[in-house]
């Protein structure tokens, strides 16, 4: 709680040595959300599973330290998707060009299932939402990828299964970007917001036209630049920007 308020008070500064990589605190129809913004073309955005053990890194912190050991460290991370108890993803997961999930295209239970659900690609300086039939269709090359679910913008519409007047409300976290993948921002909410709500601010608030959910139960913010780093259960995969000065 005390770094959630945090994070609604301060805003971030520049973290120069990530190129434009920074969060700040903004408003949408009466809630509060932090959001992160990153250049896929300067910053270097990467995802984190496993350790060189095969050991799942669960918090920031422990991915923080092994990026110290290395003279580098986290500008901003937050959860990447949703997993199963031995934290390996639902969906396709590429890390470093190697694939260790397959594309689920298939409805299923929870909100993963709910289609069209989506994959978030990391490539040569860009990144990109990408509804799961099309990422299926066109097979991007991807050097990072998660997929999840529900998409919360598509080609700027909202998914069509949200409801104005929908009851449950969760602290959520997810990522928008263009459709040519010049711009990528994480938001997650600071009060509980329906799926709607969530979609509006990336639709209406940061003009995004692709948005995908990342995770409702287990939404978690890493921001050193705002005081704040969210702790909990255990994670599954991890999507941060890293940069040198650890």
């Amino acid at each position: 709680m005390l770094c959630r308020l945090l994070a609604a008070l301060c805003l971030a500064a520049p973290a120069g040595a990530a190129g434009a990589a920074e969060c700040r605190s903004v408003a949408q129809d009466g809630v509060d959300f932090t959001v992160c913004e990153a250049d896929p073309a300067r910053d270097e955005l990467r995802l984190f599973l496993n350790d060189a053990q095969g050991r799942p890194w669960a918090h920031f912190s422990r991915i923080e330290e092994a990026l110290r050991g290395e003279g580098r460290r986290l500008v901003f991370a937050m959860n990447a998707g949703m997993y199963h108890e031995d934290r390996a993803p639902v969906g396709l997961y590429v890390e470093d060009g190697t694939e260790r999930m397959r594309l689920v295209t298939s409805a299923g239970p929870g909100n993963f299932g709910l289609l069209p659900n989506g994959v978030f690609c990391l490539g040569e300086g860009r990144a990109r939402v990408i509804e799961t039939g099309r990422f299926a269709e066109e097979a991007p090359p991807c050097r990072h990828a998660t997929q999840s679910g529900p998409m919360l913008v598509i080609d700027g519409a909202l998914h069509p299964r949200f409801l104005v007047d929908s009851t449950s409300r969760f602290i959520r976290n997810g990522v928008g970007t263009t459709a040519e993948g010049d711009r990528v921002v994480f938001a997650i909410s600071e009060q509980p917001v329906t799926f709607h709500e969530f979609g509006r601010l990336f639709r209406d608030g940061l003009g995004l036209p692709q948005a995908l959910y990342l995770d409702g139960s287990v939404s978690r913010l890493h921001a050193p630049a705002l005081g704040r780093s969210d702790f909990g259960r255990a994670m599954g995969p991890v999507v941060g920007v890293v940069a040198d000065g650890g």
